[in-house]
């Protein structure tokens, strides 16, 4: 069964209660006997990895996750670049 978090509309207090989904009744609170509103909050969900829309339904058409890293420019550089860059030193990452 589902947990839903409930206020009291003359004390403020807010609690949760283990119910039944298709249970309509009427919810007083534990404290006062007062009447109570249901309170919704947010699911933190976060979407990782490949199968979403956004990946499933791109422009490409061919479905597959893929993506395409630049490497950052040196600030401090010119054309020969800087001492402190992979790329100026030869080292490849």
């Amino acid at each position: 069964m589902p947990t839903y978090d409930y206020r009291c509309r003359d004390c403020d207090a807010t609690f949760e209660i283990t119910r039944p989904i298709g249970d309509g009744s009427p919810v007083c609170c534990p404290g006062c006997g007062g009447e109570t509103k249901r309170v919704f909050t947010p699911v933190g969900v976060v979407f990782k990895g490949s199968g979403f829309h956004n990946t499933d339904y791109r422009a490409s058409g061919d479905g597959a996750a893929s993506s395409t890293v630049s490497a950052p420019a040196c600030p401090s550089a010119g054309s020969e670049g800087c001492a402190s860059c992979p790329a100026a030193s030869g080292d490849k990452p």
